[in-house]
């Protein structure tokens, strides 16, 4: 069952930035949120907004950043974008570490999953090559090798549940899954005719996975449920359980529950690219728009 919740925009909270530059992706460390995006951007939640820590990404070449990830003690934030970047944030002493081009490859990456403790982290990149750069030794240079889990179509989106337990996506309408880092394995789906864009991974029987024209799929082990509310490209995905929220296009958030699915009114029209629920829900997009509820 799905339908229209007329959630008062005074439930959301526009929150200043520093940065009018597109925001692709949000998560939560031990130090507070963190978001990134275009031009390499990198701010922080504080007091009064939203701040600059870095502009111009772990090279300093401007490259766009698209995804982001936090280790599981939560002291570290990877980040990954265009021409191979990839990024460690390391909070506590404002230091950014380039791990950018692993394998000398500078595809453009879109995703990065992050396991484990900080400075011992398995680290997954995914991006347009259609391959999964993977280190099990914090990115260390010579420490990565790669796999293409499919037909080389590109991967928009990767998340782990477990160390070396995880799942992809890629633009063929395909979903993988692995439970050793490095073997991956089709489980879907068939026949789902919307393009993907969004991914929540949280263990082997649920998973989450956002697409166009208003398309959420849910699996739980079997089968895949799809269900579709509105024609909005649906970017990203963030479930616990049942509950959860969906954002996309034209400012659209709609909310899971474990008996509907609601689209929530929102004070902006951008798109809106990543969600993160810790607590409050903090959405990011485009123009560095940043809501909070």
């Amino acid at each position: 069952m799905t339908g229209v919740a007329a959630a008062a925009e005074s439930d959301w909270t526009v929150e200043a930035t520093e940065t009018d530059s597109t925001l692709h992706d949000v998560v939560s460390a031990d130090a507070g949120r963190f978001a990134v995006g275009g031009g390499g951007v990198l701010s922080a939640r504080g007091d009064e907004g939203w701040r600059t820590l870095r502009d111009g990404g772990p090279t300093g070449n401007g490259n766009n950043l698209y995804g982001a990830a936090v280790t599981d003690d939560g002291e570290r934030v990877w980040f990954v974008g265009a021409s191979g970047a990839v990024g460690e944030y390391i909070p506590a002493t404002d230091t950014l570490v380039d791990h950018s081009a692993p394998m000398d490859n500078t595809n453009n990456y879109n995703s990065v999953a992050v396991t484990g403790a900080a400075g011992e982290a398995n680290v997954y990149v995914a991006g347009d090559s259609g391959k999964i750069y993977y280190s099990f030794e914090n990115g260390a240079a010579g420490t990565w090798d790669y796999v293409t889990p499919g037909s080389g179509s590109a991967l928009p989106a990767i998340d782990f549940h477990g160390p070396r337990s995880g799942h992809a996506i890629d633009t063929n309408g395909r979903v993988f899954a692995t439970d050793d880092g490095v073997t991956w394995n089709a489980i879907g789906i068939e026949d789902a005719n919307v393009t993907f864009y969004g991914l929540d991974s949280d263990a082997p029987d649920d998973v989450a996975v956002s697409g166009g024209n208003g398309t959420v799929l849910t699996y739980g082990g079997a089968n895949w449920t799809p269900d579709a509310l509105g024609d909005a490209d649906l970017v990203d995905v963030e479930t616990d359980g049942e509950a959860g929220y969906v954002v996309g296009s034209g400012g659209v958030v709609q909310e899971l529950t474990a008996d509907d699915r609601f689209a929530l009114d929102t004070p902006t029209g951008e798109n809106l690219n990543a969600v993160d629920v810790d607590g409050d829900a903090v959405v990011v997009g485009n123009s560095g728009i940043v809501l909070r509820r």
